[in-house]
C-alpha cells in the first residue's frame, strides 16, 4: 500500500524542517526577519510563515535564501543533529548562544578568551548549584526529604 500524498497546498514535516533551518541560519547570520524579507523582496510576515512551516518555500525562493545566507541549498535538508550532543547546531539554538559566540569571536587576545571561558564555566557551575538548591527547597516544601549534598 502506498503512502498517501499531501494535498498540493498542505505543508509537510519537511516544510517545517526547512523553515526551522531558515530561522536558525538567519539568526546565525545576524539577520532579522525584516532584513531577510527585504533581500528577498517579500514581507517579513512571509518569512515568518516560511520559518514556521505555514507556507512552503518554492525552489527559486529557497535558492535565493541560500545565497543570501551563504549556504548551499542542501543545508536546508540535512538531518537534525542529536539534541544531546555537546557540539553543533543544537547548542546554538539555546537563547543567546549565537550572540555569545559572536561576541567571543570578536575577542582577539588569547588570554582574554581563556578568561571568558573560565568565567562562563564558573557561571554555569554557580547556576547549576542554584538550580540544585531550588530543587531541594521545592522537595522540602512538598513534604519530601531534600537530597543530601
Amino acid at each position: 500500500m502506498s503512502n498517501p500524498t499531501p494535498k498540493p497546498k498542505q505543508t509537510t514535516a519537511i516544510d517545517h524542517g526547512v523553515g526551522s533551518r531558515i530561522a536558525f541560519l538567519r539568526a546565525a547570520n545576524g539577520l532579522s526577519q525584516s532584513a531577510l524579507a527585504s533581500a528577498l523582496g517579500v514581507s517579513f510576515q512571509q518569512v515568518q510563515k516560511y520559518e514556521t512551516g505555514k507556507n512552503r518555500v518554492g525552489a527559486g525562493r529557497l535558492q535565493a535564501i541560500a545565497e543570501r545566507l551563504g549556504v548551499p541549498v542542501a543545508s536546508f535538508f540535512e538531518p537534525e543533529p542529536e539534541a544531546a550532543t555537546e557540539n553543533g547546531p543544537a547548542l546554538l539554538r539555546v537563547a543567546g548562544a549565537v550572540e555569545l559566540l559572536r561576541a567571543y569571536n570578536q575577542i582577539t587576545d588569547d588570554q582574554m578568551r581563556r578568561d571568558v571561558i573560565a568565567l562562563v564555566k564558573s557561571a554555569a557551575r554557580i547556576g547549576h548549584g542554584t538550580a540544585d538548591i531550588a530543587a531541594q527547597q521545592r522537595s522540602a516544601t512538598n513534604g519530601a526529604a531534600a537530597p543530601s549534598a
